[in-house]
């Protein structure tokens, strides 16, 4: 790839290539960034300002694409683009791996930055696998044997739910990763609602320590992709002015865990009340699997 110019970012993940133009990118380049992909997590691209049929056609190298299951776009109207602006609430300021509410959360993303505010408004990732290998043995092999029950609460669909894996095991790399978030995941589905707070918090607020994060600030024109299994990302909301990005999505598949979980779910004995409220949701998302 000497003819490709890529600088590491940061000490965790990320990196900026140049010498690429992803206008009419061929095959082989999709192989070379996936290869560049797997290295650095996230990856960006500045000055490359696709069109919408550019953008699109880079990310069916990658896989089948998706538009957002609840949300709508801001200004266009397009299948397989998602478009946020933050003058119509588009700002994504929670730490969060992409839709971990469907049964195959996305594999990865294709953003355009469209129109940036002259300052604020960067974008931070971080490495979920440098999270997992962080913990000590016995953490670590606390988290191996627990799921978590994944909401979309915050588009307004609690009811709209999934068990995931706490690790997931990258089907490409083997490696582990955490994967749990602060904006989509609810409950630790093995443990009480008391324990399951505690556990989720300290997880969820671990893997937002710096030494595993990369921040980027963002020129119109640029395109970052990144691993939606193995990062989550977060955008500053320090800025009062638009922000527009386009996004492509590329289908994923179903999150593999370590092994099968090795407790059974925790819902409280008895019928529900009042005071099962903090079980209500597992409990009702476990009938509906026949688990209960």
């Amino acid at each position: 790839m000497t003819d490709w110019q890529v600088d590491r970012l940061a000490g965790a993940l990320g990196a900026e290539v140049r010498g690429v133009k992803l206008a009419g990118a061929t095959e082989a380049d999709a192989q070379r960034i996936s290869a560049l992909l797997s290295e650095h997590m996230v990856l960006f691209f500045p000055d490359q300002h696709l069109s919408t049929d550019e953008h699109v056609a880079l990310g069916r190298y990658f896989g089948e694409l998706e538009g957002h299951p609840e949300l709508k776009n801001a200004y266009m109207e397009h299948p397989e683009i998602f478009e946020l602006a933050a003058t119509k609430g588009g700002i994504a300021d929670e730490w969060h791996t992409d839709l971990t509410f469907l049964e195959r959360p996305a594999l990865m993303s294709i953003l355009h930055m469209v129109k940036c505010p002259p300052s604020g408004g960067d974008t931070m990732w971080t490495n979920l696998c440098a999270a997992y290998d962080g913990l000590s043995a016995p953490m670590q092999e606390l988290c191996d044997g627990l799921t978590a029950l994944h909401d979309e609460a915050p588009h307004n669909r609690p009811d709209k739910t999934m068990i995931h894996p706490v690790v997931r095991v990258h089907p490409d790399t083997s490696k582990k990763a955490l994967y749990v978030n602060e904006h989509f995941t609810r409950r630790i589905v093995e443990m009480n609602a008391t324990e399951s707070d505690v556990l989720l918090r300290y997880l969820t607020q671990w893997v937002q320590n710096p030494r595993f994060t990369v921040r980027y600030r963002w020129r119109e024109g640029t395109i970052g992709m990144w691993d939606n299994r193995a990062t989550q990302h977060f955008v500053l909301n320090d800025f009062d002015s638009e922000r527009i990005i386009q996004r492509v999505t590329v289908m994923g598949d179903q999150p593999q865990g370590v092994g099968a979980p090795k407790w059974r779910p925790w819902v409280r004995p008895g019928p529900l009340s009042a005071t099962s409220r903090f079980d209500r949701q597992l409990y009702f998302h476990l009938k509906s699997q026949g688990r209960v």
